[in-house]
């Protein structure tokens, strides 16, 4: 059976997030990895504003800035390639893979509008096994993992 493009692109993606997921064990500096590179270079703010071309003062704006998250990620790049270094940036996902994410939440809401229906069958005299629903969420969950609806993500 030929794969469609959304499972293709799913699969590739998924092997790209896959070389990043030992970066979720490095932990964020306290003082952020601008100031800790640049201390451990013996670097002062004055030198690493010379190579931003900004004042010292700047220099320690940025760090603060990193510190509590609202710095940019141009301004990122900029100091990477300051300090000689380059911005890594992505993302990875909670649930080990795309994939595992999609199942999870195609299981979900598979589970969701499979129970609602049997309470309403239950409620008629017209019960299911548990078999039978179980069978009823794994098929949905399928269907919703092959189709992707915006749904899943409400």
């Amino acid at each position: 059976m030929k794969k469609s493009k959304k499972l293709l692109s799913i699969e590739q993606l998924d092997a790209k997030l896959r070389k990043l997921q030992p970066l979720r064990k490095v932990t964020v500096p306290s003082k952020g990895w601008v100031n800790t590179i640049r201390t451990c270079l013996g670097m002062s703010l004055r030198q690493l504003g010379e190579k931003l071309q900004i004042t010292p003062q700047s220099a320690m704006e940025i760090e603060t800035r990193e510190q509590n998250g609202s710095i940019t990620l141009r301004n990122l790049h900029e100091i990477a390639d300051a300090l000689d270094m380059v911005l890594v940036y992505g993302f990875v996902p909670k649930d080990k893979s795309i994939e595992a994410m999609i199942e999870k939440k195609a299981r979900a809401l598979a589970k969701e509008i499979v129970l609602r229906t049997s309470i309403s069958m239950k409620l008629e005299g017209q019960e299911n096994s548990k078999k039978r629903i179980e069978k009823a969420i794994k098929e949905r969950t399928e269907e919703f993992k092959n189709e992707l609806p915006k749904i899943l993500w409400d």
